[in-house]
């Protein structure tokens, strides 16, 4: 079994491209691998900036020899079946066919041989053929050449069995083309030579000679180490950022950590905004003291080594930071010169949507809705109302206008500074979030109303102008929404109706062309019952009990919906459960299917006078004594108290279906018993629509 080895060694690779174009490369070469009848025993990707790298070890020396049968028409078939038999299988003539008995008379058989082909030789075919297809998101051309590579491509090594391979990949109109080889450079300043490589043992020890690590974790783990260690050096902690580190680590190919220093007249600005402007413009990691509280030390990582130890780099970067700094600095002074307040109305230039009006707009009907949210759970509404106003006025701030990602952010602290509550600065702040399942969702009640409300001005909004999200597209981040609406209300165990809600944020939209109240409200309540799925299915909860409950119609309470699924899953989820859910489908659909064949419901009471056997006078009083103790334990929310209530039925049904003949000759007998398994279907479906539930 032989190694093969590929490198496409290019300009610098953009860092957010390079972990999935290795990923890319590692799926086509083995997809054509596969499909040209190739096995392997592993295969590893790693990409630097300057490289795509590919190891496939356990391939073997050729491909093996196929023998494919091919069944055609029987023999003394019309002409013009055989003529199309040889044109498929690729044969002039029936000489070159078998003819065979096959117990069911004698057909004609067409038998390819094809020796297997030197794995050399697929190679050479597969790896121009991956490069022109390679899903780059931006690609290029240079020079004169008609291909496109994500960047100017210098050399392709392309090493099987210790030799490189025979080919070349052509750019096209003249350009000359790159041959395969097993020539490849380390670091571009450090170690620039050209050097040979035999296997990937060899590759990656040359490659780490001349200065370069190839494995993208090594350099991540690298970066962080040594960074720690800096910050411990000086009683500092890092600031934890994988997404930065995820990105410097396809920066560099030779990480060299180095700390520098933050000028303490910056140190006033909020730090927010200083470690934005560090990681966002600069790519510098933010250091913490003891305290958790931003210090002024900050962490860049160098691609090069020099011989001042990085003291030039370092000197340079505070010189490159200061400028930027300067700046926020500058905004930031600036901003506080100008009340929050009286930022409200340049809100009106802004536009939201060209169908909902301009932000101004949307601050007036969210201050109405927070209010309204605000009373409903235990908010203080006044306070609601001031965020509310207050909300989106740091968007035509400096600081916000040239550092996008600390909106509302800086709204708390121009708030807090011009005497603002902290409820109404906490709230500016968090209205935004939760932003994704991993952020942090409000709890303090003012931050929450306006949160909400904000969300939800949002939604009823755009479904009320038909602007739904449609299957992967979703341009207003509505879904995203929508599940910051049921983390915001389950996670403060919030009692929130949400059909008056949406009725109440529909109703302040002035503009016309809007879809009825209750038609968006329909809409956003099935809307949310699909993002429910999405959110429970990570606890465990099943989907289709979500659905059970919510076909009730009328359940717009999220609280209440979970609880009562939460009891439904751990009830079929018990034997009793599990039988009584069998018991219910069987008469169900025994139910449905006399309706069907009568044309006719069999809704209406049973008649106890009409009850002969034993059995299902047992079954009438059961299903009454159920009905009776379910119904004042759902109206108090008990729901495992319900379910308990309703397993109480599972012996009398389990009698009733093995002494009881439902479709009795005498008619009335008939109708009466069906109309019985009708009263099972209603008693349980007070619960949840238990057609709804699966199994």
């Amino acid at each position: 079994m032989t190694e093969l080895l590929i490198e496409f060694f290019s300009e610098e690779i953009p860092a957010r491209m390079q972990a999935r174009a290795a990923d890319d490369l590692k799926r086509l070469v083995t997809e054509r691998l596969a499909a040209n009848g190739l096995t392997f025993t592993a295969a590893a990707a790693h990409s630097t900036p300057r490289r795509l790298t590919l190891v496939v070890d356990g391939l073997p020396q050729a491909t093996a020899d196929v023998r494919e049968e091919k069944k055609g028409p029987r023999v003394g078939s019309p002409e013009q079946a055989v003529a199309g038999f040889l044109k498929s299988a690729g044969l002039a003539s029936l000489d070159q066919c078998e003819q065979r008995d096959t117990g069911k008379g004698v057909f004609y058989f067409a038998v390819t041989e094809r020796k297997g082909r030197a794995t050399a030789e697929v190679l050479a075919e597969i790896i121009p053929a991956v490069m022109a297809e390679f899903p780059w998101p931006k690609s290029m051309r240079w020079g004169t050449g008609s291909v496109r590579w994500v960047r100017p491509l210098h050399s392709i090594v392309a090493v099987f069995g210790g030799r490189p391979l025979e080919g070349a990949f052509a750019l096209g109109n003249d350009q000359p083309a790159v041959p395969f080889g097993n020539v490849t450079r380390g670091h571009r300043f450090l170690a620039p030579d050209a050097f040979t490589v035999e296997s990937f043992a060899d590759y990656t020890e040359k490659l780490r000679a001349a200065k370069v690590i190839l494995d993208r974790e090594e350099r991540k783990a690298k970066i962080k180490a040594d960074a720690e260690a800096l910050a411990a050096a000086k009683g500092l902690t890092l600031s934890p950022d994988d997404g930065l580190l995820e990105e410097v680590a396809g920066l560099v190919e030779w990480p060299v950590v180095l700390m520098g220093s933050i000028d303490e007249q910056f140190m006033d600005v909020p730090p927010e905004v200083l470690i934005t402007s560090m990681r966002t413009h600069q790519k510098y990691f933010a250091t913490l003291d003891a305290a958790g509280k931003m210090a002024r030390h900050f962490v860049v990582v160098a691609n090069t080594e020099t011989r001042d130890g990085g003291a030039a780099v370092v000197a340079g970067n505070e010189r490159v930071l200061r400028a930027r700094l300067s700046d926020a600095k500058f905004f930031w002074d600036q901003d506080r010169r100008i009340r929050l307040e009286d930022r409200v109305p340049k809100l009106a230039a802004i536009t939201f949507h060209a169908r909902l009006g301009t932000v101004a707009e949307k601050v007036t009907r969210v201050q109405l809705l927070a209010a309204e949210i605000a009373r409903t759970i235990g908010a203080n509404p006044d306070q609601a109302t001031r965020a509310a106003l207050l909300c989106k006025a740091d968007l035509v701030s400096e600081v916000v206008g040239e550092f996008p990602e600390v909106q509302g952010i800086m709204g708390r602290y121009y708030a807090l500074g011009e005497g603002e509550s902290p409820e109404v600065a906490d709230a500016i702040a968090a209205h935004y979030k939760p932003l994704g399942p991993s952020d942090s969702c409000p709890t303090a009640p003012v931050s929450v109303a306006v949160a909400l409300a904000d969300k939800l001005d949002t939604l009823v909004g755009f479904f009320a102008i038909d602007e739904k999200p449609t299957g992967s597209k979703d341009p207003f981040a509505l879904r995203r929404a929508a599940l910051g609406v049921i983390r915001l209300i389950l996670e403060n165990g919030l009692r929130l109706p949400l059909t008056g809600v949406f009725r109440e944020a529909h109703g302040a939209f002035t503009a016309g062309g809007f879809a009825p109240a209750d038609t968006v409200a329909g809409e956003l309540l099935s809307f949310f019952a699909d993002r429910l799925k999405v959110t429970l299915r990570d606890q465990g909860v099943r989907h289709d009990l979500i659905d059970a409950v919510f076909a009730l119609g009328g359940e717009d309470d999220l609280v209440r919906l979970l609880a009562r699924v939460k009891a439904l899953q751990a009830f079929v989820g018990s034997e009793e459960g599990a039988n009584l859910l069998a018991a219910y489908k069987r008469a169900s659909n025994i139910v449905r299917i006399e309706e069907k064949k009568d044309g006719t419901s069999f809704d209406q009471p049973v008649d106890a006078a009409r009850l002969t056997q034993a059995e299902e006078k047992d079954l009438h009083g059961a299903l009454g004594e159920a009905a009776a103790a379910a119904k004042p334990l759902l109206a108090a929310e008990d729901f495992t108290g319900t379910m308990a209530a309703l397993a109480t039925l599972r012996g009398p049904l389990d009698a009733f279906f093995d002494k009881v003949t439902v479709n009795a000759e005498d008619r009335e007998l008939r109708v009466n018993r069906l109309r019985l398994l009708g009263e099972i279907r209603r008693t349980l479906n007070a619960v949840a629509d238990f057609s709804r539930i699966e199994g």
